[in-house]
C-alpha cells in the first residue's frame, strides 16, 4: 500500500480509502465488520463516512468495530446534509456543527475524528462562521483536521482567504466526484489544490462499477447493482460512454491489466490526489481495490490513456 500526505496536513493516508455509505444500507453490522477487518489487513488506514450515511448507521457500525483499534485507522466523517425534520437540522452553522460533531462522536464511540468535512457548500452561512466553529473543534481536540466536499474552486478560494485573513485552521482536503469519465475538477479545482496544498479525495472512482466493465452495452443494469432502477443509469449507460469503456479495455489488455486497475491507477497518477475512496460490500472487493493501485502509470501510459479519455481541461 502506498501512503500519501493529505494536503498540507500531517496525516499520511492510504492511497486507497474505504468508503462506507453501504454500511447499514447494503451491509449488516457483521458484514461491515468483515469489510473493515479486511481493509486494515490490506493496509488501508483511511476510513471515510458521513452522518447522513444510512441515517447514522454507517458511523454506528464503525464505532462498534472501532473498539481497541482506534490507533490503527484515521476516521473521516462529514456533516451538513439534512439529518432530521424542522429547522437547524442541516447546514454549516455553528449550532449545527456543534450538535453534529457530538452526535458523530457518540455513534463512532471515539473522542475525536481525524478529518471533519463539510459535506457540501451552505450558501446561507458565511464561511467565516463555519470556519470559526471548525477551528474551535480543533482547539478542543475533537477534530484533528478539517476538509470540504463538493466544493468548486471559488468556494475553496474563499475559504482559504478567510482562514488566512482570520488566522483560522485551513481546509486540508476536498472530496469531490472524480473519475476517468468525470474530470470536471481538472479545470479549476485541481490546479487550485496543487497551488495551495489541498489534498484531493475522489469519490465514485469507478463510476458505480461502470469503469470495471460490470455493465454491458444494450443491456439494463443487473439487479442488485448501484445503477439498477436508477435514473443515473440512463445517463451513464450510453453508446458514447461504452465507446470510451471499450477503448480503456483495449488499453488495459495491451498492458496485461484490468479495467479496475486502469480506473484506479489513472486517478492515482493525477496531481494532488491523496486517497481514492472506494466502497465495498465484501472483503474480496477490498482486496481487489487495494491490488489495483500496485500499478503506477508511466508518462507513455498516461498519454495513451488521455488519448482515449482526454481531460476536458488539459494543463500546460
Amino acid at each position: 500500500m502506498q501512503f500519501r500526505q493529505l494536503g498540507h496536513s500531517g496525516l499520511e493516508v492510504s492511497l486507497v480509502g474505504l468508503g462506507t455509505n453501504n454500511f447499514g444500507r447494503r451491509c449488516s453490522e457483521a458484514e461491515s465488520a468483515r469489510v473493515l477487518d479486511q481493509s486494515v489487513e490490506s493496509g488501508i488506514n483511511f476510513i471515510d463516512t458521513a452522518n447522513i450515511y444510512s441515517a447514522g448507521e454507517s458511523e454506528t457500525h464503525i464505532g462498534k468495530w472501532l473498539k481497541g483499534k482506534r490507533d490503527q485507522v484515521l476516521i473521516a466523517t462529514k456533516f451538513g446534509m439534512k439529518m432530521g425534520e424542522g429547522p437547524m437540522q442541516m447546514g454549516a452553522s455553528r449550532h449545527h456543527i456543534m450538535a453534529s460533531i457530538e452526535a458523530s462522536l457518540t455513534r463512532l464511540q471515539t473522542d475525536y475524528v481525524d478529518l471533519y468535512q463539510l459535506h457540501r457548500v451552505d450558501r446561507r452561512i458565511p464561511i467565516e462562521e463555519t470556519l470559526r466553529a471548525l477551528d474551535d473543534l480543533v482547539q478542543q481536540g475533537k477534530v484533528r483536521y478539517i476538509g470540504a466536499s463538493n466544493f468548486d474552486a471559488w468556494h475553496l478560494c474563499e475559504a482559504e482567504w478567510t482562514s488566512s485573513d482570520k488566522s483560522l485552521n485551513r481546509f486540508v482536503s476536498v472530496q469531490n466526484y472524480y473519475n476517468l469519465l468525470k474530470r470536471d475538477i481538472e479545470r479549476e479545482v485541481s490546479p487550485f489544490c496543487e497551488a495551495y496544498g489541498v489534498g484531493i479525495i475522489p469519490f465514485f472512482p469507478l463510476e458505480s462499477g461502470f469503469l470495471t466493465g460490470k455493465y454491458k452495452r444494450g443491456e439494463t443494469a443487473p439487479e442488485g447493482t448501484r445503477l439498477a432502477g436508477s435514473p443515473r443509469g440512463d445517463k451513464l449507460l450510453t453508446d458514447a460512454n461504452f465507446d470510451i469503456l471499450e477503448g480503456l479495455h483495449r488499453f488495459a489488455v495491451e498492458r496485461g491489466r484490468t479495467l479496475l486497475e486502469v480506473a484506479m491507477a489513472g486517478l492515482a497518477a493525477q496531481p494532488a490526489v491523496a486517497s481514492i475512496i472506494a466502497g465495498a460490500t465484501k472483503p474480496e472487493q477490498v482486496v481487489a481495490n487495494v491490488a489495483s493501485t500496485d500499478w503506477v502509470l508511466n508518462a507513455e501510459d498516461l498519454a495513451a490513456m488521455n488519448e482515449i479519455v482526454p481531460s476536458p481541461y488539459p494543463q500546460g
